[in-house]
């Protein structure tokens, strides 16, 4: 089936690569880093600077969205907090959180949420692009 969020004339990725992924950043160069990096692998990317933004793009119920992609520590709502409450509405998204704290110095119960793996900063865009590409699947 053609995907009608995918550009048209978009290079072709090996359709299990397709996914849309919400990305929640709230440096913008490292938002647009990964942003390209998921694009490039054929994913349809959301980009929110903010959890608070994250939250209003999922008001619509007509998107749909695989995986988060979400920092952990952001000013305003964090990370583990936003997921939580948009995981109430859609439980069966998977989600990658980034920190450049290490795992254990968050102690915010992130990984008490099911579906989540973690990714330390700085990743490469291989790192980003395999621990989604594992979560799809």
């Amino acid at each position: 089936p053609t995907d009608p969020s995918r550009p048209p004339g978009g290079r072709a990725a090996a359709p299990r690569g397709i996914a849309t992924v919400l990305l929640v950043e709230d440096e913008a160069p490292v938002r647009a880093f990964a942003s390209r990096a998921l694009r490039l692998r054929g994913h349809t990317v959301i980009e929110a600077g903010s959890a608070e933004e994250a939250l209003e793009t999922l008001r619509d119920e007509t998107l749909k969205v695989d995986l988060f992609v979400t920092d952990v520590v952001m000013p305003g709502m964090d990370g583990p907090t936003w997921v939580r409450a948009a995981l109430e509405r859609r439980p069966e998204v998977k989600v990658v959180f980034v920190s450049g704290y290490a795992e254990e110095q968050l102690g915010d119960g992130s990984m008490s949420i099911p579906n989540s793996v973690f990714l330390p900063k700085p990743f490469s865009l291989t790192d980003l692009t395999e621990t989604v590409q594992r979560q799809l699947h």
